[in-house]
């Protein structure tokens, strides 16, 4: 396990924070008998190769020795390395839900890339810390945009792949016998829709295998499936529909709407409507290593996390299975977009943090179909979409806080718009109104 760990020159290739010399223990102590000495590794690899949702030089080359650990039925803890090899594939998934990832958009981005990264200077490497991000930065500010992006695109692409190549394992972990990896797995095969054909019978082979007399499988794992085949361009059944676990029965919604699209039926339409506006109390918030927490637990950072949503822990969107819902909303096409913003309204005052920022930036896409409103629009001019989200966020306090405290990102997001960064401007706008 991890052969030719020490053949890699790690301190040539970056990091977040420099040369990743320190990648090698940090591989070596996820394969530790000691579960704190793992949760320290995973934790350091999720700041350096896996930094903020970006991803750098040395995170391609750390992925095969992660493979090496997640094949060896011997090694502690498989689903936290699977999450870990998820969170390196795409990064943060709100960036590609509702529709899968764009793999031939990144490949068309990424050109050029490769060549850009070979002009890269090594690292930093020694022992005064003033200088530990220069020298990898300035290149990369020495570059114009244009090229910045075609750089990224291409480390983001190199580490993508490096995953890709596990998708044969991926399909055999369907059939492991720790829920938390099988979910993981299937949770992983939705991201590379160049190999959807043998992932989505092997999603199929797997959900079949749910239904065989004897076979207790929890609900979330079923829907993760699901969703997983819905990515890869498989519209689960229509009898999924009227499964009698509402986890499921959201699965197969938002699969079929990945599909279907603007012909989706009308049982899937209110299924996701009904999801947007109003899901079931519970949801999951994971701990950093992307692996479901057990009920009543607290993720590495000292944040509570709550009890599973109903049917269990589902990792798209981090459990958030209304706010998915209401990503998918825009796939039902222009005949539904009425319904859609009444819905994704209906729950906007009640949630916050992260949530607030998945409503609420699907209901400005609705409610700003051509782009921001210029800068000093009067409140009079908005339309009446606009005046309506402008009232919600007005009367409502939730939306504008993430754990009590007001949220930065929300206030950017809704100034990105054209319209009050805060509640209380918000307010007075309103109050111009004649």
């Amino acid at each position: 396990m991890l052969d030719g760990l020490d053949d890699i020159d790690w301190a040539r290739l970056g990091h977040a924070y420099g040369a990743a010399d320190d990648v090698p223990d940090q591989l070596r102590a996820l394969g530790s008998l000691d579960p704190t000495v793992r949760d320290e590794a995973l934790g350091e690899l999720y700041t350096t190769v896996f930094h903020q949702g970006g991803r750098f030089e040395a995170s391609a080359y750390a992925v095969p020795f992660l493979l090496d650990l997640l094949a060896d039925p011997a090694a502690p803890d498989p689903a936290a390395v699977l999450g870990l090899l998820s969170a390196l594939a795409v990064g943060f998934d709100e960036g590609v839900l509702p529709d899968g990832f764009p793999v031939a958009a990144h490949r068309r981005a990424a050109e050029g890339g490769r060549e850009l990264l070979a002009a890269k200077p090594p690292p930093w490497t020694g022992a005064d810390e003033s200088a530990k991000e220069y020298v990898e930065y300035a290149y990369v500010e020495s570059l114009d945009r244009s090229d910045q992006a075609r750089l990224w695109a291409y480390v983001e692409l190199s580490v993508y792949d490096a995953v890709r190549a596990a998708v044969p394992l991926l399909r055999t972990l369907l059939k492991h016998p720790d829920p938390g990896v099988r979910t993981g797995a299937a949770y992983t095969l939705a991201w590379f829709p160049e190999e959807a054909a043998g992932s989505v019978s092997a999603l199929a082979a797997a959900i079949d295998a749910t239904r065989e007399p004897g076979v207790e499988v929890a609900p979330g794992e079923v829907a993760t499936m699901l969703v997983a085949s819905g990515l890869l361009g498989a519209a689960p059944d229509e009898r999924w529909l009227a499964d009698p676990r509402p986890v499921v029965r959201w699965a197969a919604a938002i699969g079929r709407a990945r599909v279907l699209g603007a012909t989706a039926d009308q049982a899937t339409v209110e299924a996701l409507l009904s999801w947007a506006a109003n899901p079931p109390d519970g949801a999951v918030v994971p701990p950093a290593d992307g692996v479901a927490p057990p009920e009543g637990a607290a993720d590495p950072s000292g944040d509570a996390v709550m009890a599973p949503g109903p049917g269990g822990w589902v990792p798209f969107l981090d459990g958030d299975l209304g706010g998915y819902a209401g990503l998918a909303l825009r796939q039902l096409g222009a005949r539904h977009t009425d319904r859609a913003f009444d819905a994704l309204l209906d729950r906007l005052p009640v949630v916050s943090g992260e949530r607030s920022l998945t409503v609420l930036g699907a209901a400005l896409r609705i409610a700003f179909p051509d782009g921001p409103a210029p800068n000093g629009t009067p409140v009079a001019a908005l339309t009446p979409r606009q005046r309506r989200l402008a009232e919600v966020l007005g009367r409502s306090t939730e939306p504008w806080l993430i754990d009590g405290q007001e949220f930065g990102n929300v206030s950017m997001l809704v100034g990105e718009y054209g319209l009050p960064g805060s509640r209380v401007a918000m307010l007075g706008y309103l109050a111009r109104l004649p």
